[in-house]
């Protein structure tokens, strides 16, 4: 049926204009990597090839996602919020309208509206929105695709949990050791590689290209390149409370952050890293270090984009958007996983858990899964020669404006030219939820401010202005923050601002029933009851 309306719209698609009229788009995509993991965010991991797109382009301070994989992807493609997109968690469906586990039919990708605009769309990477319902790239709106349905594979030969996973091209299962893929390959190689070969279909049919590349870094199982770990052990011997410090200090000297906002102390459960035995020093170091090879294997793949491009001439009128789809993760609490004979390999199992992730996300608080600032904020660096004045460029400030992953659709229509539709066949399609974000990277025209919405797991947020209500749990107290003045979110002012956090209540929870947040799923009955 999906087949169908997807048909009807390209009867209906307007004639496009020539390749070179509108820029090629590019979105890369990371995996579980941290608000200040790079840096022009403050890293002290080496990321030069981002370093120079972010000194070219520009960098946004308060970009967000959703603060977990699944419900970013579904903004992120969709431009709508993820319980709209009908993802409102991850893939399991759950019988609700806003938590079925696969793209909904009420809703388009960038992909099927940039194709049918002209562009030729691609997509290499993790998928994670639906493929065990069927809900594919190639379905979607693709026209290439190197996939995995969800995550977790870095190298060709892995093994372990993530090791049984399937590789598809375009539509059929191929092995992750065909020769065509030149094993043994680490993912961050192979999937730039491949999409720079979809790059060059593009350009021999004369068409501009939208290309997602959704990397598996930095995710677990953490796993990287030996020769690449071997660079950073003995870089983290210094432990998190000092490489914190030192995050936060570049962050305040670059003007990423605001010297008013306080570094949120280490929690009570993260060990004082001096508390710490010589043996449990060199695990942890181990474990970032590996983490760490992971950030810099991803840096080393955009610089090969950039020169891929530069080399056909294509990166000038290319945009370049880097962005990671939640905060650092720190799931597996604070002694991590480190498992396997040589942990970083392609059969060990590493997690830099809650001790590190503390790190990850400097300057804020909690993490992956929370809509406080460390679980869905994001850096978003821009990169596009032709299309950002140099003198946005040199002025060496920060985008300022909070903007979001449901910004991206409308970037993409407004830049391509394209239309989005009303209704394909008989379905009436969800409107855009966002706006588009080429106002803000090139200083022309007005980026009216909105209201921002969250909900995962419980966990609830909305920001208006610099005013922010969030709750941790579905059960937790509202807490009201100015993140004007506190963005690493210290102060509570919910007691002494009733009426504003009921008024921000009632917003949430508007939105919530309009955008299929609500109904919630059914908890599923206890064995043995109905």
């Amino acid at each position: 049926m999906l087949r169908l309306l997807v048909l009807g719209f390209v009867l209906l698609a307007p004639a496009y204009l020539k390749a070179s009229d509108r820029p090629n788009i590019v979105l890369i995509m990371v995996d579980d990597m941290g608000f200040s993991d790079i840096g022009p965010y403050g890293s002290e991991i080496s990321t030069p090839n981002l370093e120079s797109l972010a000194k070219a382009g520009v960098c946004f301070s308060q970009f967000y996602n959703t603060g977990r994989c699944c419900p970013t992807r579904a903004s992120l493609l969709t431009g709508l919020y993820s319980h709209q997109a009908g993802i409102g968690w991850m893939t399991t469906d759950q019988h609700a309208p806003g938590y079925r586990g696969q793209l909904s039919d009420d809703c388009v990708t960038i992909a099927e509206v940039l194709r049918h605009a002209g562009y030729f769309t691609a997509m290499t990477g993790k998928w994670h929105v639906g493929f065990n319902h069927g809900s594919t790239p190639w379905k979607r709106g693709f026209d290439r695709s190197l996939n995995l349905p969800a995550g977790g594979i870095h190298f060709s030969n892995q093994t372990g949990s993530k090791g049984g996973s399937k590789l598809y091209l375009n539509g059929e299962e191929v092995a992750r050791d065909d020769p065509q893929f030149d094993p043994p390959w680490y993912g961050t190689d192979m999937w730039t590689r491949q999409g720079v070969k979809f790059i060059d279909e593009a350009i021999e049919q004369d068409k501009p290209f939208f290309l997602y590349i959704a990397h598996t870094a930095p995710h677990f199982p953490c796993m990287a390149p030996e020769k690449t770990i071997a660079r950073f052990r003995g870089k983290y011997m210094q432990g998190w409370d000092k490489l914190r410090e030192a995050r936060y200090a570049r962050q305040l000297e670059s003007g990423l952050i605001d010297k008013a906002w306080q570094l949120e102390p280490r929690p009570e459960p993260i060990p004082a890293w001096e508390s710490l035995s010589q043996e449990q020093k060199v695990r942890y170091d181990d474990m970032m270090a590996i983490y760490a090879a992971m950030i810099s294997e991803i840096d080393q793949s955009v610089g090969d984009l950039v020169a891929a491009l530069k080399e056909r001439g294509e990166l000038d009128n290319t945009l370049i958007l880097f962005l990671s789809d939640n905060g650092g993760n720190a799931e597996s609490g604070v002694e991590g996983h480190y498992d396997g004979d040589s942990p970083g390999d392609p059969h060990s199992n590493v997690f830099i858990g809650r001790c590190w992730a503390h790190l990850n996300n400097t300057p804020f608080r909690l993490y992956k899964h929370y809509n406080h600032e460390g679980g869905i904020a994001t850096p978003l660096i821009a990169h596009w020669p032709k299309g950002i004045p140099a003198s946005l460029e040199a002025s060496s400030g920060w985008i300022d404006t909070p903007t979001h992953v449901i910004d991206i659709m409308s970037t993409c229509v407004d830049l391509a030219g394209a239309k989005y539709p009303e209704t394909i066949g008989d379905r009436t399609i969800t409107p855009m939820a966002g706006q588009s974000l080429k106002p803000l990277f090139t200083a022309e025209g007005s980026f009216p401010q909105r209201a921002l919405f969250w909900e995962h797991e419980g966990n609830a947020a909305i920001r208006v202005g610099n005013e922010k209500l969030v709750r941790q749990g579905i059960r937790g107290d509202w807490e009201l923050f100015d993140l004007g003045k506190d963005r690493t979110e210290q102060v509570n002012l919910a007691e002494s601002q009733p009426k504003k956090v009921e008024q921000m209540r009632k917003q949430w929870r508007q939105w919530a029933t309009t955008s299929d947040v609500m109904p919630k799923p059914e908890k599923p009955a206890k064995k043995g009851k109905k």
